[in-house]
């Protein structure tokens, strides 16, 4: 009898125990760390640490790409929200006379000016796999509870497709926020 007690108990305890822990999965809030970085006097940078600092992103052949969402402060312009997506090193040649395309799953288009050439103090030894894109004039246009898909132009006029969660788009829109 005590056997059975004691089996009835320790159920009932791990029963509570996996209803605390999936609610708590369940409503926890996607978390982001941020983080405030000086590239120069003057000019502070906000990163989204959007899970472990960086988001993985595969495009359709597979390749794995980063993509770093940041709010860029100039003490003579505006703040602007930036996204870096950078290849596999000889993988790409990005055409940065090109804008970065998104395009919503409900077929909404819009364009993000490719502002690499700020990002390198070398215009001749830009890298080809790196493409920096201002998402400032266009961020509040993308619907939260939408994924994306970013199509990036290449130098052999082919394309470079990346699938982007809608929960990736609403960290980057929480970068406007930040001051």
């Amino acid at each position: 009898m005590k056997t059975i007690l004691r089996f009835i108990r320790s159920t009932f305890i791990f029963g509570i125990l996996v209803w605390v822990l999936t609610i708590n999965l369940a409503i926890a809030p996607a978390q982001a760390a941020m983080r405030q970085l000086e590239e120069a006097p003057g000019k502070i940078v906000y990163q989204a640490e959007v899970f472990q600092s960086r988001q993985i992103l595969k495009d359709q052949h597979g390749s794995s790409w980063q993509a770093i969402a940041f709010q860029r402060i100039l003490p003579d312009r505006a703040d602007s929200i930036y996204l870096r997506l950078v290849g596999f090193p000889g993988t790409v040649n990005l055409d940065h006379s090109k804008p970065l395309t998104l395009i919503d799953s409900m077929g909404k288009t819009v364009t993000a000016a490719d502002v690499s050439h700020d990002m390198f103090t070398d215009q001749i030894q830009m890298e080809p796999d790196v493409g920096e894109y201002d998402l400032q004039p266009i961020l509040m246009q993308l619907e939260l509870a939408i994924p994306l898909r970013l199509i990036l132009p290449t130098l052999d006029q082919s394309e470079i497709t990346l699938n982007v969660s809608s929960d990736v788009v609403e960290e980057w829109r929480s970068l406007m926020g930040q001051k």
